[in-house]
């Protein structure tokens, strides 16, 4: 995918997952399986795991790679990486969430603010998206705390396919 490509998946994606959660009522917002985050930390979580990527895009490039260093490997494709992601998660099942990823419960009261906060950040990552240029996007790397280190193109992608695999979760967890 090219950047303009990531930035429109990107707005997509979170717009489709804003318009499902907006269509929640206070019941199904609130519901929580056993085990499970409900409608309002799933968003949460969404917010937890942006906020640190627009940070760490507000730093110049030559940070992120004294920091964190260059690829050593070509990018992988989207299925590739979620592919990736995937198996990790399988490895993982069970384990909590990684510290600084679990969302607070967040009451329907709150809904609306829960999205627009999602929504500012996703707006902010899409600006820093368009302010690399496509070679940057395969060459520096960031952590990702599941799969490890990733080109920022991945990281992209991880964010694209994100938001689309919680909202997937939260329609499962309501059926339970």
């Amino acid at each position: 995918m090219t950047k303009l490509e990531i930035v429109s998946k990107l707005k997509s994606n979170h717009q489709n997952f804003y318009d499902y959660i907006d269509t929640l009522s206070e019941k199904d917002f609130e519901y929580k399986a056993p085990s499970k985050w409900n409608a309002g930390q799933q968003i949460g979580h969404i917010y937890l795991s942006i906020k640190p990527l627009t940070n760490a895009l507000k730093l110049p490039n030559f940070v992120l790679t004294w920091k964190f260093g260059k690829a050593n490997r070509p990018t992988r494709t989207f299925d590739e990486l979620i592919e990736r992601y995937q198996t990790k998660l399988k490895e993982a099942e069970g384990r909590p969430t990684t510290l600084g990823f679990a969302p607070d419960e967040a009451p329907f009261a709150s809904k609306k603010i829960e999205i627009e906060k999602v929504s500012k950040q996703v707006e902010k990552l899409c600006k820093q998206v368009l302010g690399y240029s496509e070679s940057d996007l395969d060459k520096i790397i960031l952590p990702h705390p599941l799969i490890g280190r990733i080109t920022l193109r991945e990281m992209f992608y991880f964010t694209i396919y994100h938001v689309k695999h919680h909202q997937e979760l939260t329609k499962r967890n309501l059926e339970m």
